[in-house]
Formats: structure tokens, sequence, C-alpha cells
């Protein structure tokens, strides 16, 4: 998705409201600006960033299982 925006003589940018509801972005919240080269991105600041982001990675295929595996084949080379 992409959206557009203009910067005030101030500075200000006002964030789509789509984005500031999808995201949590709520009167009072903190943002982090974090650059990429000419990329800039800005980040809400969560409360809790480990329960932010629990469930963003697929639960399959198992990351897990598979070290596990790896760590078997390993063991049975030695």
């Amino acid at each position: 998705m992409e959206k557009a925006s203009k910067v005030t003589v101030k500075g200000q940018v006002l964030i789509p409201g789509d984005i500031r509801k999808r995201h949590h972005i709520e009167p009072g919240s903190e943002v982090r600006f974090v650059e990429y080269g000419n990329v800039v991105c800005i980040v809400p600041i969560v409360a809790d960033p480990v329960a932010a982001a629990w469930g963003m990675l697929p639960a399959e295929p198992s990351l897990a299982d598979e070290l596990l595996e790896e760590r078997k084949r390993d063991k049975a080379r030695e």
C-alpha cells in the first residue's frame, strides 16, 4: 500500500487515518523514525515489543523442528 502526505512548514506530517487505525496510533502515541539508505520508515513504539511480535513468523515450517533435525544429523556424523 502506498499513501502520500505533505510536510508542513513546521516539519509535521499527517499519517492517514486507515494506517493509524490499523497500527493503533492514537494521539500521544510515540513513533520512531528509522532510515534505510534513502528510505525513511515510521515505526510505532509499543510498550511490549515481544508481545507485539508474537505470531509474526509462520507456524510452518517449524524452524525449531528443522534445527532439532539438523542437530540430530550433526550428532550422527560424530
